[in-house]
């Protein structure tokens, strides 16, 4: 199995694109960039219009612009993190250092979930003051793309959250805070030596130049 830290290899490979773009992170953002786009375009251009009573322009959720307002900042912040993260993801592989990929995935984890809540809480408040609103003076196609695109992307970014946290699982268990490195844990005992528990080794053979052993304090002359 390759080696790797947070759902990525180790640093120094290639970047691969394919592998890259089959990356269910990579789909997911993409989808949840084009869904914020549509949102936050869509009621920005025909989210606003002219009554017969005020001349400024209101919005077509029951005439509510704090509505509109927080549909364009969720849309529009989500499109700038969806860019950011698409970059984050591409660049992942080449951190080594474990605790910073750390921090980037419980980043991209923390942000995903509030932006799944936050994206809910559109799409509430959009299908509330559209039930409210008289259909027939505003563009209804459009409100209805903007509260099913809201829809879209609770899923995706719900799904963005559940594959992050499968990654920072997968970080955790492969560097787990238990680990010792073997050099500093003095509680593992050596291993046995290639000749087993027995001191001497068994092929041993006692030197061929004296038979016997020399007494201590007794000298013997040489011979010539």
């Amino acid at each position: 199995m390759q080696s790797g830290a947070y759902g990525a290899s180790l640093a120094g490979g290639a970047f691969d694109v394919e592998s890259f773009v089959k990356q269910p992170h990579t789909i997911l953002r993409f989808l949840s960039w084009v869904f914020s786009i549509v949102v936050f375009a869509t009621i920005t251009a025909e989210g606003y219009t002219n009554t017969v009573h005020l001349d400024e322009k209101t919005c077509i959720f029951n005439s509510n612009n704090s509505a509109c307002s927080y549909g364009v900042a969720v849309g529009l912040l989500a499109f700038l993190a969806c860019v950011i993260f698409l970059m984050t993801d591409a660049y992942f592989p080449n951190i080594s250092n474990a605790k910073d990929r750390k921090r980037i995935v419980i980043g991209d984890l923390a942000f995903s979930a509030v932006w799944t809540f936050l994206w809910f809480i559109c799409f509430c408040v959009l299908v509330n003051q559209w039930s409210k609103s008289n259909s027939s003076l505003y563009i209804a196609s459009a409100a209805r793309a903007v509260i099913t695109f809201s829809f879209f992307s609770i899923i995706t970014w719900a799904l963005l959250t559940y594959f992050t946290y499968k990654r920072y699982a997968q970080g955790v268990n492969e560097f787990s805070e238990d680990y010792t490195d073997p050099a500093q844990d003095h509680t593992t005992p050596y291993p046995q030596g290639p000749y087993g528990n027995s001191s001497v080794p068994s092929g041993y053979q006692q030197s061929p130049f004296s038979n016997k052993q020399e007494t201590p304090g007794e000298y013997q002359p040489p011979a010539y």
